[in-house]
């Protein structure tokens, strides 16, 4: 089988299952675990950051990051097709008390700064105010687009100029930085915090990063144990966490894997595809005559595994666990199946 539904699905290597035997652990709430810290140390220099949490998952970081910079009833700005809008089961109102506003932001999924000024509102008498600005790099819904620095910039300086405090869904952000070719503190550096992935490219089992300044983060570790995210031995996890941040030189090989894959399938009768920036690519199905699901089974008959995307799209997303081989066999089994 190949699998393309997502870059979550990879499996941790030789190294990192040594690491997870081999890691030194203690009682992280107690601030024990000399694995987790470690992590916690190497991901905060790596994004520019003062401090950084080790977190079960990358929702409920921006969870965490949106409770922790708010107060509740007010309202956050983001992008309509952002993920914290779209895939986080409405955490915002459920865990923070808070009102979405949500922009159309450009194609390019960074909201400009007209249009967080134009959805910004004062708190007074009547309404909360706006407590928190949500940008997304890599953009998922978006094709995996990597957001310039520019763009992240003149968002949150317009977010700033109103003392609003930024967030960055940076689930992929390496992914970001590779494609753009440029350090990934050129797109943390604009923003208050950062969330992203251990367990999506970089290809650990489970975890993610919340980072930002010290304050910030002491009162983060408060609301993850609220969340009932505070771990006990978690080196177990975090020591192929670190391992994992060795990884990101790796991600170049995905993006160009995505760049084969989407040229292969753009060549299917019936499938237009979006130019892939990083390692998600979008087929629109709707030439082939078929559905997104009927496409999906037939695919998988043909063991080639994606996610559907929208009333007509596809996803496919390439990954460590996936080489050039693989994705030329995906192309050539889409081929054989459809129409």
């Amino acid at each position: 089988m190949i699998d393309l539904r997502s870059d979550t699905v990879t499996k941790p290597d030789e190294e990192m299952r040594e690491a997870a035997r081999t890691a030194a652990v203690g009682d992280d709430v107690y601030g024990e675990d000399p694995t987790v810290n470690e992590l916690e140390t190497r991901a905060a220099e790596a994004v520019g950051m003062e401090a950084a949490l080790y977190v079960p998952s990358g929702t409920m970081g921006n969870q965490i990051a949106a409770c922790v910079h708010t107060e509740r009833g007010q309202e956050v700005l983001a992008d309509r097709k952002s993920h914290v809008v779209k895939y986080e089961l409405g955490g915002l109102a459920q865990h923070a008390g808070l009102q979405v506003r949500m922009l159309d932001a450009d194609p390019r999924g960074a909201p400009t700064p007209e249009q967080v000024a134009a959805g910004y509102v004062e708190a007074d008498l009547h309404r909360p105010g706006t407590g928190l600005l949500c940008l997304e790099n890599t953009h998922n819904a978006r094709g995996g687009l990597a957001i310039d620095p520019e763009r992240i910039a003149a968002a949150a300086e317009a977010a700033r100029e109103r003392d609003v405090p930024v967030h960055l869904d940076g689930a992929r952000v390496f992914n970001a930085a590779t494609a753009l070719d440029v350090p990934v503190t050129e797109i943390t550096d604009h923003v208050d915090s950062v969330m992203f992935c251990l367990s999506k490219g970089l290809g650990a089992p489970v975890g993610s990063m919340l980072a930002g300044d010290e304050a910030f983060v002491e009162r983060a570790r408060r609301t993850r144990k609220l969340f009932g995210g505070g771990m006990r031995q978690a080196g177990i996890v975090a020591g192929p966490g670190l391992r994992a941040l060795e990884n990101v030189d790796d991600l170049a090989t995905d993006h160009e894997n995505a760049r084969v894959l989407a040229a292969g399938l753009d060549d299917v009768d019936g499938l237009s595809v979006q130019e892939p920036e990083t390692n998600i690519v979008l087929a629109d199905v709707s030439g082939t005559g078929l559905d997104v699901e009927a496409v999906l089974d037939r695919l998988r008959e043909r063991e080639v595994l994606a996610t559907q995307f929208g009333p007509t799209t596809v996803r496919f997303c390439t990954h460590r666990d996936v080489n050039r081989a693989d994705v030329e066999a995906a192309v050539d089994r889409v081929a054989a199946t459809l129409p």
